[in-house]
């Protein structure tokens, strides 16, 4: 039974995995939830794991060196999957620190710990750290191309340098220590349990309180989309087969403008539960918005099988669809919900 360590599993994507895993492998597994509940994160997005033999939640700071190193001595981890992070690019650049000490001490942390438990077991090459990083780390894109694994870091606001800092901390660790790292960097995620600061959620939100959509600058900026199931099957796959020490790219080749996503949103609220089309508003720009991220993912489909298989107007839907279904999640109650 192979046993994994999942940092930030009360997340969006952390509890999604965490959901794929359970129902993939069942009772073939030992889950280890490590996550501090802040303000995104949601033990109750894995309440039905709640007293089942093969989940354990810790409530706790992946800073905390005492904490961390007390889980790899009590628990035979087999398998790392790092996704906690301080992630809301506004966030950062209203206060970079915390940005810094979780995404990059908290990572050291991480890293350390399983050097110091893993690099003399003789088992250790089975072993597994994954670097959940971002396609962010490298920066904007011009109007055509794409990212590549070679293609230079160059993040540029405080959130994706905290996020290069980390990915390009974890390699180091393979290459000094022989730590099996791996890293995958991945387009923006949509899908349930996002939290509401988050494009899609807003845009939703927004439209059932009846209030205008806003939208950063022009609107033009562009995004990849992958629907969040893709991303954990993706990494459950290089988990399972990727190479240590290596790097994957993973997206849905699904480019959309800001201000398109956002017309999207409205009008599948508008023609499938009777919304009436919501007006955007355009505010000042962020500050180091970059204008384009696109993900080329020819290396793990190549080398790994894997495949994008839900096309955005499917994940788009089904995306709504539980929204709809969990407005509280919204954090928005009957009183504020203009349309029902």
């Amino acid at each position: 039974m192979k046993c994994y360590l999942i940092t930030g599993g009360a997340g969006f994507i952390g509890s999604n995995y965490i959901h794929y895993l359970m129902s993939k492998y069942k009772d073939g597994i030992r889950i280890i939830n490590l996550d501090s509940l802040t303000y995104c994160g949601n033990r109750s997005n894995l309440s039905n794991y709640e007293g089942n033999n093969n989940y354990t939640f810790i409530q706790g700071d992946i800073c905390n060196e005492k904490l961390v190193k007390m889980i790899f001595t009590d628990y035979d981890i087999d398998y790392v999957i790092h996704f906690a992070a301080q992630t809301h690019v506004d966030r950062s650049i209203a206060s970079s620190r915390e940005f810094v000490e979780t995404n990059v001490a908290g990572t050291l942390n991480l890293l350390n710990s399983a050097k110091d438990t893993w690099v003399n077991d003789d088992n250790h090459q089975n072993k597994r750290f994954l670097y959940v990083s971002t396609d962010e780390v490298y920066g904007a894109l011009p109007s055509d191309g794409y990212f590549t694994e070679k293609s230079p870091i160059c993040p540029r606001n405080p959130y994706s340098a905290s996020k290069a800092a980390a990915d390009m901390m974890a390699h180091a660790f393979y290459e000094t220590y022989g730590l099996p790292v791996l890293v995958t960097r991945c387009s923006n995620n949509y899908g349930p349990y996002q939290y509401e600061e988050k494009f899609i959620p807003l845009c939703i939100k927004s439209c059932l309180c009846g209030k205008e959509v806003p939208i950063y600058g022009d609107g033009q900026n562009i995004r990849d989309w992958l629907y969040v199931m893709d991303h954990c099957k993706a990494i459950d796959n290089v988990i399972q087969n990727g190479t240590i020490g290596e790097v994957y790219n993973v997206g849905g080749h699904n480019e959309y403008t800001n201000l398109e996503i956002a017309d999207i949103v409205s009008n599948i609220l508008n023609e499938e539960f009777g919304i009436p089309i919501t007006p955007i508003k355009f505010v000042d720009d962020r500050k180091g918005h970059d204008r384009r991220y696109a993900i080329d993912p020819t290396k793990i489909i190549n080398e790994l099988g894997w495949k994008m298989e839900t096309p955005f107007c499917d994940g788009i839907r089904q995306t709504i669809h539980w929204y709809m279904e969990h407005k509280d999640f919204l954090k928005i109650n009957d009183a504020s919900v203009i349309w029902d």
